[in-house]
């Protein structure tokens, strides 16, 4: 068994006769430093990251689906990343479930696309100010619906692509319930003409979780992944465009209640590779082959946590192998909702070793996010949790802290 220097600083030790023995049992580990970025609302649905203006730290769009507002969160920088941050709110809408990103209009702003279920069932694109003066004043941003969306479901997710090359970014978007589908919002020449969008269907589908890019066919371009979490469809599929038709494609053995997915080289094979929290059950890792066909591999959820929601793959205690990050619901009591997982001989054959990260509060988290906030070189995790009413928060990797500190001491006994 490898241990990783680092985490002699995480895990209790016991002296014992014999010398020193670690127990790496999750229950004895502290959790990782949680700072808050926003707690002013309620309902913290999900957390998507990009630059907005161009300082080369990642800022955040998140929906509150109780609270009824859009906000955008504007990283103030390492030092003050641990304290909340600037942060406005670019428009109030009902049942949010998700909040992008895009320069839809092509004028150097980045505007929000929100997808919203409940009763208002409507994609709302809240333009931004042209101005980055203007960015945080909430009186400077513009919120509208794209008519083509009204009442035609509940919309869940959405991801700015441009599908076509004409007229600039198009839209991705998908939904649950009764009439759900995932379609296509296709660009006019002046996208701020929002009545001119165009809606095109590519297939029903029961409740997504999940649309992102990944060149699932390794053929250089982008595809699309996305996964249907209920429904007669449900399963984990991936969508190719050639010649103006969409073609779609099914990874084998993904019939479950699939949760939010991810993509990653967990085996450092140089193939893509998709992971997905299954509601219930394991998180399922499909593994590429070298043949273009795929591999399943069940990874168990750990005692003491909730029900698996979201995953990511990364190396998160930087000992050059890809782990998992995974976050949960349901999780009641003293019942874990945000950990990662490690290996020890390779990912297909283990054994995996739990490691916390959240501890017992929070009962629902969303999508899990990982960067590095505070510039220290580890990956931190960002999320929402949005039942205990934590909101948009990031928790702090120990691991930069626990190098340092063991660089300190090596430096002392050679000394």
């Amino acid at each position: 068994m490898v241990i990783h220097l680092w985490r002699l600083f995480l895990l209790p030790v016991v002296f014992t006769g014999g010398g020193t023995t670690l127990h790496a049992r999750p229950d004895a580990e502290e959790s990782w430093p949680r700072h808050t970025i926003d707690a002013s609302s309620e309902g913290a649905d999900g957390v998507r990251l990009r630059d907005v203006n161009g300082d080369g730290l990642k800022d955040i769009a998140t929906a509150w689906e109780e609270g009824g507002v859009v906000r955008v969160y504007l990283h103030p920088g390492a030092a003050k990343s641990k304290d909340p941050w600037p942060a406005v709110t670019v428009g109030e809408v009902k049942s949010g479930e998700d909040a992008v990103l895009v320069d839809l209009d092509g004028d150097g702003a980045l505007d929000v696309v929100s997808s919203c279920e409940g009763k208002t069932r409507s994609l709302f694109v809240h333009w931004a100010p042209v101005d980055p003066a203007h960015y945080l004043d909430p009186k400077a941003w513009k919120t509208v619906a794209i008519p083509a969306t009204v009442d035609r479901m509940m919309w869940m997710y959405a991801l700015p692509m441009d599908v076509d090359g004409i007229h600039g970014i198009d839209l991705i978007a998908a939904g649950k319930g009764k009439g759900a589908e995932i379609g296509w919002l296709v660009a006019p020449e002046n996208p701020r003409d929002l009545a001119a969008w165009r809606y095109e269907s590519i297939h029903a589908m029961g409740w997504v979780m999940s649309i992102q890019f990944a060149d699932m066919d390794a053929d250089g371009d982008q595809d699309v992944l996305y996964d249907d979490r209920k429904g007669e469809r449900r399963g984990i599929y991936w969508l190719e465009r050639a010649e103006g038709r969409w073609r779609c494609h099914a990874l084998p053995d993904s019939d479950r209640e699939n949760m939010f997915l991810s993509t990653g080289d967990l085996d450092a094979d140089g193939r893509l590779d998709v992971i997905c929290a299954v509601g219930g059950g394991p998180i399922v890792w499909y593994r590429r082959q070298a043949d273009g066909g795929w591999t399943t591999h069940e990874i168990p959820l750990p005692e003491g946590v909730g029900g698996g929601k979201s995953v990511a793959i990364a190396d998160i205690d930087g000992d050059g192998r890809n782990d998992v990050v995974f976050s949960c619901e349901n999780a009641k009591g003293d019942l874990s909702g945000l950990r990662w997982l490690s290996w020890e001989t390779t990912p297909a054959k283990g054994p995996w070793q739990s490691h916390e990260i959240g501890g017992p509060l929070g009962l629902k988290y969303d999508r899990v996010a990982l960067d590095d906030v505070d510039g220290d070189g580890d990956l931190d995790v960002l999320t929402c949790e949005e039942r205990d009413q934590l909101g948009v928060v990031w928790y702090e990797n120990p691991g930069g802290k626990a190098r340092v500190e063991a660089r300190r001491r090596r430096d002392r006994i050679d000394r």
